[in-house]
């Protein structure tokens, strides 16, 4: 039987004003870092959100037009809570996000019109911790991002965001992978977890149509979980955990 990793974590590097998460859809960030974010946010720290979906595919019982007016309202809403202001849409397909130069293209545009120091994105590995199948939408993002980190800086890699005005961005010093399962990094989650809590109760339809259990013992009891589970490689403190890459 393999041994658990008792290692450490570190704590997140703290040399940066701007953060932008990148994920697939709606309540991706709320599942997995935003206690994380809301630490962030109350330290002055700037942190924008874009999304490559807006979830329209995630409710069986609503037509995906409907759908994603509810998971946009939702979602913005949740970052509210968090400190999070701007929270952009990039309107590929819930589902059927496809890894290329098209998604690479829309990241790398919003990294040169946010300028962030720090990008955080969501596990982009095929299996949550070789327990659960991932799914095709975080792979593709989270591949992508991991990608468009660099392609921001490279003014010879769709120079036609340069003719549109985003000059090249090279100013990306880490990429952040929540949810993964080699992390590296943590933070302590104590600070944020309770507006963790409420911002993922924002999403309440989403929610309400994936659990019969009430929305808030469910929602507690999946993020302190989680939360303490890491805290055993954080000094005993409830964290949040990221897979750190430097650039």
């Amino acid at each position: 039987m393999t041994k658990p990793t008792t290692t450490q974590l570190e704590p997140m590097p703290g040399d940066w004003r701007r953060a932008l998460a990148v994920v697939a859809h709606p309540d991706d960030l709320e599942y997995g870092c935003s206690a994380a974010i809301a630490s962030w946010t109350d330290e002055g720290r700037e942190v924008a959100y874009v999304l490559a979906t807006r979830g329209e595919a995630g409710i069986d019982t609503l037509a995906p037009g409907e759908c994603a007016a509810v998971r946009e309202r939702e979602q913005r809403a949740s970052a509210a809570v968090v400190g999070v202001g701007e929270v952009e849409f990039l309107d590929h397909r819930d589902g059927v996000v496809e890894y290329g130069t098209a998604l690479r293209r829309d990241i790398a545009a919003a990294i040169r019109r946010h300028r962030p120091e720090l990008v955080i994105t969501l596990n982009h590995r095929d299996t949550w911790g070789g327990v659960a199948w991932n799914t095709p939408d975080h792979v593709a993002v989270g591949r992508a991002t991991l990608d468009a980190a660099g392609d921001a800086g490279n003014r010879w890699i769709f120079p036609e965001l340069t003719e549109r005005g985003l000059e090249p961005w090279d100013g990306v010093r880490w990429v952040a992978v929540a949810g993964s399962s080699s992390p590296t990094h943590a933070v302590d989650a104590g600070p944020g977890l309770e507006r963790a809590v409420r911002s993922l109760l924002e999403h309440r339809t989403y929610i309400e149509a994936l659990t019969d259990e009430d929305p808030e013992t469910y929602v507690r009891g999946f993020l302190t979980g989680y939360a303490e589970a890491a805290g055993e490689r954080f000094g005993g403190r409830p964290a949040v955990t990221f897979e750190v890459f430097a650039r």
